[in-house]
């Protein structure tokens, strides 16, 4: 095969430096390193398109995309005083699957994996909001009660981010995906994606106080060159390892959602987030 006749996509000399840089830093010991790894909350990415409409929330119109939230949509009661609340309550979440995109494939979840994943955003969520606001598990004066639902839930399949990664060649489309297609860059067709709704009511009246909604799909190509070299590496090796385990993009998501409500929560309390 001729590689000269090959048409590298836009930024590729750049993904590649990237590679080189990743594959550098797992050859000299880092792929152990916990620190270097991070959590993965870089390597997903909103996906408009994909955002859901279950019901579970009031009124869809009125969300908007938020300058804090990585594309997450929100909306809140104007005469919401996030101070008066000092106390959080999230209740149990629930699980609402979307309708498969092709109907010639049936979407179907193990049982056990759905409490793994509800089970592991609501740990997410109380160690992110713990060091600023007291986690009850009852309603009442100064409590907050978030409401979530899981809107769609499709893992990674993993034999086609296999097959990607063996295929000759099949790097440069996979790396250079995404953008032509609607989807963040540096995804792929079979990367898992991860919806949320979420609804804030006041633990007494139960009066909505905000709702908000988002999609995060995974990104097996994704680097943050602005990060520097340490920081590139750390988000390719992330994505990288997450595109080949079937809910590593969903943990990731609920790791991403978490750390972003809690510092919400502080600057709308006016407290340090810790």
């Amino acid at each position: 095969m001729n590689k000269a006749a090959i048409t590298e996509p836009a930024g590729f000399g750049r993904t590649i430096g990237i590679v080189a840089l990743a594959g550098s830093a797992l050859l000299a010991g880092c792929a152990s390193d916990s620190a270097l790894m991070g959590s993965g909350t870089d390597v997903t990415a909103s996906y408009k398109a994909g955002m859901t409409r279950s019901g579970f929330l009031t009124d869809y119109a009125r969300l908007q995309p938020t300058p804090w939230g990585q594309g997450i949509e929100c909306w809140r009661a104007a005469n919401l005083n996030a101070a008066s609340y000092d106390k959080v309550l999230v209740s149990r979440i629930v699980v609402s699957l979307a309708p498969p995109t092709d109907a010639s494939k049936e979407q179907t979840v193990d049982p056990s994996d759905l409490k793994t994943l509800t089970d592991y955003f609501h740990s997410a969520l109380v160690k992110a909001l713990k060091p600023q606001m007291q986690v009850v598990d009852q309603p009442g004066p100064g409590v907050v009660v978030m409401r979530i639902a899981l809107t769609n839930l499709v893992p990674t399949t993993v034999s086609d981010s296999v097959a990607g990664t063996l295929i000759p060649y099949a790097f440069i489309a996979e790396a250079g995906s995404g953008v032509a297609t609607g989807r963040p860059a540096g995804s792929t067709p079979y990367m898992g994606e991860t919806g949320m709704e979420m609804q804030f009511r006041d633990g007494v009246s139960g009066a909505v106080l905000g709702e908000c909604r988002d999609t995060q799909i995974g990104r097996k190509y994704a680097a943050s060159t602005n990060d520097g070299a340490a920081g590139a590496a750390q988000t390719w090796a992330s994505g990288y390892l997450s595109s080949f385990q079937a809910w590593s993009y969903a943990k990731d998501a609920f790791d991403k959602w978490a750390l972003l409500v809690a510092k919400r929560f502080a600057e709308l309390r006016g407290v340090d987030p810790k």
